[in-house]
């Protein structure tokens, strides 16, 4: 293992990596942006944790008790160095274990936000794959389905709770079609583009636990030049209410 200790980007926070196997994402830092966290919400349950980014970052800007959970013995004992070198141990607990057996763990209905970056390609015999095992069961899957977690989240989401996931565009359907069917209602979607003439690279979605129909869809573009990512969705919501007041 090739350990560093790098800046989690400018979140204040130093967050633990393996230079040579496995690294946090963007995507991690998206989803950690756009968790809406209220006051009433004390829970929060980070399913496919990694090396644990999104739980430093959320732990670090509000109470919540945060449980992250991670299949791989290296990557799990990466998130607990990291969590011990920023003084979060009261906030964060990290579970070694398959996110489908994580209801073994947790009575149902339990959680108030749960969120997930989840491998996202499918997986098949002849799938070509990373030969570095972290790497290939981080970004496939091989340990677990988009079925599973979302049969995962559903049973473990308190009613009207708020599931966040990112994923590629290109599965947008399938996940329409089984979150509703585990009664997991789709309120908001963000697309993320690199280039304003190709495709979004990746999609951001909020979902209520029997929550009621109606949905938002945003664009946000990322550049290469970006300074930060905090708040890089609360635009969205200025603007929203701006364009309210000058309707009224």
């Amino acid at each position: 293992m090739s350990l560093v200790l790098n800046d989690l980007y400018d979140y204040n926070l130093k967050i633990y990596q393996d230079a040579s196997k496995f690294k946090f994402s963007l995507d991690s830092l998206l989803l950690s942006e756009f968790v809406e966290i209220n006051k009433k919400s004390k829970t929060l349950l980070d399913l496919c944790t990694g090396n644990a980014p999104l739980p430093l970052i959320i732990a670090s800007k509000s109470k919540l008790q945060i449980t992250g959970i991670e299949i791989q013995p290296e990557i799990y004992n990466l998130a607990l160095k990291s969590i011990a070198y920023n003084n979060l141990t009261k906030k964060i607990n990290i579970l070694n274990i398959n996110a489908i057996d994580t209801p073994n763990y947790f009575p149902g209905n339990n959680f108030d936000i749960i969120t997930c970056n989840p491998p996202f390609f499918k997986y098949q015999p002849n799938s070509l794959i990373n030969e570095n095992k972290e790497k290939a069961i981080a970004r496939h899957e091989i340990t677990i389905t988009l079925k599973s977690i979302i049969e995962v989240t559903s049973k473990l989401l308190k009613d009207k709770g708020e599931f966040y996931l990112v994923h590629r565009p290109e599965r947008l359907e399938e996940m329409l079609i089984l979150t509703h069917k585990h009664n997991l209602i789709v309120k908001k979607i963000e697309f993320i583009y690199t280039n304003t003439k190709k495709n979004a690279i990746m999609v951001l979605l909020k979902f209520v636990k029997n929550g009621k129909l109606g949905t938002k869809i945003y664009s946000t573009y990322i550049s290469n030049d970006i300074k930060t990512y905090q708040n890089i969705f609360k635009k969205e919501e200025q603007n929203e209410t701006n364009r309210r007041i000058r309707k009224s």
